[in-house]
């Protein structure tokens, strides 16, 4: 068993961060997404510090901004391309079989460009609504975002057999990946619980829950399992969400 390699797959693969160029084995495909919500906890972390870091020396707007733009460039935009791909795919209105064609389609349609703007905008509001109380939580919904989403990898129909969704489940240890997946869950719970409180993890659990259900449905009904795009389309709906929930909760005296 090389963990060491499946570590390097999974963040070469989703991720920029610089890492030793291993061979896709089938030994190591097992347990690569085993490592994928490390990004996460790593995106946390950077997140964490440089909220600290503008904080300190007196830079508000980078402080507020900057949180927003890490997760993009310590992934290379590769779930936010899977979003802007879902969005075209789902104006289309059309049938299963055209979707998954838009899917497949390197150019970026008008409906893309559009969502994507607001996207961002809404990140942005929601995150400057946040309060400091909520910034540990907010840094844990990276490890949990991808941990659900490596769950749904391995336990998920696929909507095709080719891919990258479908290499990863393909060659994944489904039971062992899907524990892993339940133990990162637990610990990332566990943690919004003891540091923002029990409001948080009721908001934080609750929203993740049904936006891993919605996932689940609409990826079934209309392009009859998950893809690539679609885990992508998952993780930043769910982060948007999970910032949106926070923010709110920030808000509300209990």
């Amino acid at each position: 068993m090389n963990l060491t390699g499946s570590m390097m797959i999974a963040f070469s693969m989703y991720s920029r961060i610089p890492v030793p160029q291993v061979q896709w084995t089938k030994e190591r495909m097992k347990y690569a997404m085993c490592f994928f919500p490390l990004i996460g906890a790593v995106i946390g972390l950077l997140e964490y510090g440089a909220i600290l870091l503008f904080r300190t020396f007196g830079f508000p707007f980078l402080e507020q901004i900057m949180p927003v733009v890490i997760p993009v460039l310590v992934t290379g935009g590769i779930h936010m391309d899977g979003l802007l791909d879902v969005i075209d795919a789902k104006s289309s209105h059309g049938e299963t079989e055209k979707k998954l064609e838009i899917l497949k389609d390197p150019h970026t349609g008008a409906f893309a460009i559009i969502g994507c703007g607001i996207y961002f905008l809404l990140y942005l509001a929601f995150f400057m609504e946040m309060r400091s109380a909520m910034i540990p939580a907010y840094c844990l919904t990276f490890v949990i975002t991808r941990a659900l989403s490596g769950l749904a990898v391995v336990t998920f129909p696929m909507a095709k057999k080719s891919g990258l969704a479908a290499a990863f489940s393909d060659g994944a240890h489904k039971r062992a990946v899907g524990t892993v997946m339940v133990l990162y869950l637990g610990i990332s719970f566990l943690g919004v619980w003891i540091l923002a409180g029990a409001w948080a993890l009721l908001v934080v659990s609750a929203i993740s829950f049904m936006v891993f259900l919605y996932y689940y449905c609409m990826s079934k009904r209309e392009f009859g399992g998950i893809t690539g795009d679609l885990a992508g389309y998952f993780l930043q709906i769910l982060e948007l969400a999970l910032v949106m929930g926070l923010a709110v909760l920030s808000h509300i005296k209990i």
